[in-house]
């Protein structure tokens, strides 16, 4: 754990948020862009007669849904230091330099290394719980922390 970057954190009373925050937030904002892709693509879910139909269907779009994620992730967290998901358990990114909200690169990359560790199984995620500062592989590519708003 670099000294210097926890001497800061404590300095600035800044407290790394929870495993079980991050999980919450994470379930919240994948079930929020979940929901906006079926309603985007309600009328061929509709249209599907069976489950295999609308399991054929929503394949199709995962290259749509990655990019919305990237974009979302992207925007929020560039915006507002927070996805909704992570707004509503009061929880935040910051950028390890700042420790203020991530620029747009930054942002932008911690979201396009956050898809590709979700296609990895979720081992970034896996390494993000035995970290001692709780840095998922988004968080150690783009230099960023979740703390407790």
């Amino acid at each position: 754990m670099n000294e210097e970057l926890e001497q800061r954190l404590h300095h600035e009373e800044i407290t790394l948020a929870t495993n079980k925050k991050r999980a919450l937030a994470f379930f919240i904002d994948e079930m929020l862009l979940s929901f906006l892709l079926i309603i985007a693509l309600w009328d061929s879910f509709v249209q599907a007669g069976t489950t295999e139909e609308i399991i054929i269907l929503t394949n199709s779009f995962v290259l749509e849904f990655m990019m919305m994620k990237i974009i979302y992730q992207s925007f929020f967290v560039m915006q507002y230091g927070a996805t909704l998901g992570k707004l509503a358990l009061k929880i935040r990114v910051i950028d390890t330099k700042t420790l203020d909200n991530p620029n747009v690169l930054v942002a932008l990359n911690r979201a396009i290394i956050r898809v590709i560790s979700e296609m990895l199984l979720y081992l970034g995620f896996l390494w993000g719980i035995l970290n001692p500062m709780r840095q998922t592989w988004h968080d150690l590519s783009a230099k960023t922390l979740v703390v407790n708003a």
